[in-house]
């Protein structure tokens, strides 16, 4: 065979990424830069849609100046992105009305409460497999047209497009305002973004226009739903991977879910990134959470039955660490915490819970927020430094008790990914508290090599999904090691840690009641 390869864009949260893979999964080049996280109020998290779009332009130029491959010699283009982020802008100018709302947002918490009423925040869960929280898109387009002057008029005029961060950069990517050699920029998503929105029927992959209505939105705005592994058009002429077909679209965690080759129904997966997320492949039938877990699309291939998974999403797991190191400034950079935990044997009593942004899955507590609790004079920054550590291990634990629950099913293997699985401190310690196998594979870009997966397959580059499997395989595993009574005393205390942690803003108390 020739040589030739697979590029995967990798948009996340906190950066962009183009990895260009082989026909063995090795990555042949990266191109990776970082874009400003912007804080404008409390609860609220924004990013700039034209610094991403640059870094991407960036990050794939990097790629391919960092080897000796050519725009000739990419097959097909692999795209996945930060979900739930949510961007509107002018299709005539390519101007976005106003910041990227983050998945992280909480300030539409009150609209939520509005549009919910006395139905609760399940009100169209059996649609659309999501809660009615801050977390989907849908709120977030709402908000942008209820805040921005002039945005609704200019929505209902058809002037305006809504898109998560992969239809942002399909259009931008296939020719934008301007579009390409006179074809017009393609306005598309994949199922699995669109069911992060509150707006798709999980059953029939469409917009559903009730809801849509509910919300005040126009369906004008909305993407077209594509399957995730297929046709999304090629790259402008004038791009450096100019006229290469774009033949995947994956939100990360189902980029993930093909990454590690979780193809079968009861395979799990868990992402240790910005946040945390523990995905369960339930087949071609959606199956419905009473747990606090999402119903959630997995993937589609062109021609075939959707596949399906339950999520359990948590808002923070690496960004604690970037807190410690960024905001604290106890660690010095995210890979010394792990050398900084083992100086000490245990927490010392300590527990740090997360609700930066209140409690995501299973908890779903807008009114929580972070606390540390435990402390004596004893406790130093080492302890902090463990207790960041363990807060996401406890908070997997506490998705993949309700992921068990919901399912029925035993978890007898944890695949996990993502960068924070290097540090073998926590890996050992999360095979500890869930009681379970921990397996890492040997390419931990898993988000990136799912995406670069769903591509190849699309063109023939790989023969087939047992072939992606075998490539998937896990190098490095942990066995459980600590006593039961002393797992059940640590989960004991963490539960109690959290608890603390509820009715702190008490504007959202009523609707956290619900959830």
């Amino acid at each position: 065979m020739c040589a030739k390869y697979v590029a995967a864009i990798d948009q996340g949260t906190t950066s962009t990424r183009c990895i260009i893979f082989d026909h063995d999964a090795n990555q042949a080049a990266v191109g990776q830069f970082e874009h400003e996280q912007i804080f404008p109020e409390r609860g609220w998290v924004e990013h700039d849609p034209k610094e991403i779009w640059d870094n991407v332009r960036r990050a794939v130029g990097a790629a391919l100046a960092d080897s000796d491959i050519g725009r000739e010699d990419v097959v097909a283009v692999g795209l996945t992105n930060q979900r739930e982020t949510t961007i509107v802008w002018d299709k005539n100018t390519g101007d976005p009305v106003y910041n990227a709302i983050v998945w992280q947002d909480t300030r539409t918490t009150p609209i939520c409460k509005e549009l919910m009423g006395e139905d609760g925040p399940d009100k169209w869960q059996k649609t659309t497999g999501l809660l009615l929280n801050s977390y989907p898109a849908g709120p977030k387009i709402k908000w942008i047209l209820d805040n921005v002057d002039g945005a609704r008029e200019r929505a209902e005029a058809g002037d305006l497009l809504f898109g998560t961060i992969d239809t942002w950069l399909l259009w931008n990517l296939t020719g934008g305002a301007d579009g390409d050699e006179g074809n017009p920029a393609i306005h598309a998503t994949d199922v699995t973004n669109a069911s992060r929105t509150s707006l798709m029927d999980l059953r029939t992959l469409q917009w559903d226009e009730e809801i849509c209505q509910a919300m005040g939105i126009p369906m004008s705005m909305l993407p077209e739903i594509r399957p995730s592994v297929g046709d999304f058009g090629k790259v402008r002429a004038r791009g450096s991977l100019g006229g290469v077909p774009i033949r995947a679209i994956l939100g990360d965690q189902q980029s993930a879910m093909f990454g590690q080759g979780c193809f079968r129904p009861g395979e799990a997966k868990n992402t240790y990134g910005t946040g945390l997320f523990l995905l369960l492949n339930t087949g071609t039938t959606p199956k419905w959470s009473d747990n606090g877990l999402l119903t959630t699309v997995c993937y589609q291939v062109e021609g075939e039955k959707p596949v399906y998974a339950l999520e359990g999403s948590v808002a923070i797991g690496g960004s604690l660490v970037q807190w410690l190191r960024d905001s604290l400034q106890i660690i010095p950079n995210a890979a010394s915490i792990e050398n900084l935990a083992r100086e000490v044997k245990d927490n010392g009593g300590v527990y740090i819970v997360p609700a930066f942004s209140g409690l995501f899955a299973p908890r779903w507590r807008p009114d929580a927020r972070g606390v540390i609790v435990g402390l004596t004079r004893f406790a130093n920054r080492k302890h902090l430094a463990r207790a960041v550590l363990e807060a996401t291990a406890y908070q997997t634990r506490e998705v993949a008790d309700a992921m068990v629950a919901d399912s029925g099913v035993e978890i007898t293997e944890l695949r996990v990914d993502g960068g924070m699985t290097m540090n073998e401190l926590l890996m050992q310690f999360q095979a500890d508290i869930l009681g379970t196998k921990v397996t890492r594979p040997k390419n931990i870009e898993t988000t990136a090599a799912g995406a670069a997966y769903a591509a190849g397959i699309s063109v023939g580059y790989w023969d087939s999904l047992d072939v992606l499997r075998e490539q998937s395989a896990g190098e490095t595993s942990w066995k459980p090691k600590m006593e039961q009574s002393e797992v059940d005393r640590l989960y004991a205390e963490w539960n109690r840690a959290v608890e603390r942690s509820y009715n702190w803003e008490e504007d959202t108390e009523d609707s956290s009641a619900a959830l």
